[in-house]
């Protein structure tokens, strides 16, 4: 079942590294679950940024621009779903 994002969360960005080791579980994440993520959440801003060499994290935007950080690093794709699920629940 997909995450449900909306509420207080108001934007997600999801950085990674194109080849890195640390960032393999976000890759699979982004190859298995993003279209599902996307297709029950249509107009939520999910963005993805790649860039060499960067640590994988998750960044959430809540209202009044209250953000929390959460590292990726060599998590696989179920935990990186995990922290996606409890980052939607916060606020």
């Amino acid at each position: 079942m997909a995450v449900r994002l909306g509420g207080a969360l108001k934007e997600l960005r999801i950085h990674l590294c194109q080849t890195g080791q640390g960032s393999q579980g976000v890759r699979e994440f982004i190859e298995k679950c993003y279209v599902e993520l996307k297709s029950s959440n249509p107009k939520f801003p999910i963005l993805i940024r790649e860039c060499s060499g960067v640590e994988p994290r998750v960044w959430a935007r809540y209202e009044k621009g209250k953000e929390k950080c959460s590292t990726l690093k060599d998590m696989s794709s179920d935990e990186v779903k995990s922290v996606i699920s409890k980052l939607a629940k916060d606020n």
